[in-house]
């Protein structure tokens, strides 16, 4: 069963850091691209990062440019999201996606996880 599950969302001030997890499982994690997603309440749904497993290459969007990093554990099929210097706009429901791609960014997803609530105050 292909499982992806985020988690580390939370309560936080504006200016603080957050650290979100992508643990994956039932697929092949080596030969996909991993995505991090977000959408508030009223919006649409936003991509602001994802990595190639393949090579590493990585992708920001541009409100999250230099604050937000992407990394990946191999030996622990997970895929962070470090956030740093949030602010209110951040606030949002965030989702790590699957895609069978080595584009990055992918054109489609074929995972979704459920989910992970991350609130700014300001």
């Amino acid at each position: 069963e292909v499982q992806l599950v985020e988690s580390g969302g939370g309560l936080v001030q504006a200016g603080g850091s957050l650290r979100l997890s992508c643990a994956a499982s039932g697929f092949t994690f080596d030969d996909y691209a991993i995505g991090w997603f977000r959408q508030a309440p009223g919006k649409e749904r936003e991509g602001v990062s994802c990595i190639s497993r393949s090579d590493g290459t990585t992708y920001y969007a541009d409100s999250v440019k230099g604050r937000f990093t992407i990394s990946s554990d191999n030996a622990k099929n997970t895929v962070y999201l470090q956030m740093n210097s949030l602010k209110p706009e951040d606030a949002a429901v965030y989702y790590c996606a699957a895609a069978y791609s080595d584009y990055v960014p992918p054109l489609s997803y074929d995972y979704w996880g459920q989910g992970t609530q991350v609130t700014v105050s300001s």
